[in-house]
C-alpha cells in the first residue's frame, strides 16, 4: 500500500454533501474511468461499493470547482489527467491548477512556469478553491460517540461484512497494512484523522488476533 492512499473511508451521500457532486456525477465518473473511488467493490452492484478516502474528497472539492463551478469541459479534464497522470490518483491536490478560458493550467516546476497541456506558456490569476479545513468538515458530518473509541465493529451491508474501527467506515486491514509497511501510530493517524491512537492500537490488536 502506498503512503497516503487511504485516508477515510467516506459514502457517496456524504460525499455529496462535502463537494457539491451529485452522486448521479460521482458514479458517472467511475463508470468512465474518469474519478474512481479509492475503496471502490470490484462489484459496484454490492451496497456501499463505491467508498471514498478523505484525499479523494479533497480532489473532487476541486473538481466541483473546476467542472461545475467554471465550467471546464470534461474531455479537456481528461486530457489534463492524463498529462498530469505522473502525480498519481490525486493529482487534482498536488498541485495549484489554473483557469484560463475554461481550460486548466498548471505549474511546470521544470520550467517554472505556468502552462497548458500542449506546453504553451501562459498567466492568469490562480483558480481559489476552497478544499480548506475539510478534516474539520469530516469531523462534523461524522461525528463519533466517545463510546466509539478503540472499539471494532462490524455492520451487515456496510465494507462487505468485515471488521472497521467503530463508528468510522475504515477497514482493520487497511490499518494492519499501514503497519507491516513500517508505519508508526503516529503516521497511520496522520493518514486517518478521524482515528485515535486507541483507535489504531484496538486494529492491530484485531488483526493479530485474526492473522
Amino acid at each position: 500500500m502506498s503512503p497516503g492512499s487511504v485516508i477515510s473511508a467516506l459514502s457517496e451521500e456524504e460525499v455529496e454533501r462535502l463537494t457539491g457532486i451529485t452522486i448521479n456525477q460521482l458514479r458517472y465518473w467511475d463508470r468512465t474511468d474518469f474519478f474512481t473511488p479509492s475503496l471502490a467493490d470490484e462489484n459496484r452492484r454490492v451496497a456501499y461499493s463505491r467508498v471514498y478516502t478523505f484525499r479523494d474528497v479533497v480532489c473532487l472539492k476541486i473538481l466541483n470547482a473546476i467542472r461545475n463551478e467554471s465550467r471546464v469541459p470534461l474531455q479537456h479534464l481528461r486530457d489534463v489527467k492524463q498529462r498530469l497522470l505522473h502525480l498519481g490518483e490525486d493529482l487534482w491536490a498536488k498541485t495549484t491548477l489554473y483557469i484560463l478560458n475554461r481550460r486548466v493550467v498548471f505549474y511546470n516546476p521544470d520550467t517554472d512556469q505556468k502552462e497548458d497541456i500542449s506546453g504553451q506558456l501562459v498567466l492568469e490569476i490562480p483558480l481559489k478553491v476552497v478544499s480548506g479545513d475539510m478534516e474539520r468538515a469530516v469531523r462534523s458530518l461524522r461525528g463519533r460517540s466517545p463510546e466509539t473509541i478503540g472499539k471494532i465493529e462490524r455492520h451487515r451491508g456496510a465494507a462487505a461484512n468485515k471488521p472497521v474501527i467503530a463508528g468510522t467506515r475504515v477497514p482493520v486491514k487497511s490499518i494492519k497494512a499501514f503497519s507491516e509497511a513500517g508505519y508508526s501510530i503516529d503516521q497511520i493517524r496522520e493518514q486517518y484523522p478521524v482515528l485515535t491512537d486507541e483507535d489504531i492500537r484496538a486494529a492491530l490488536a484485531y488483526g493479530r488476533r485474526a492473522a
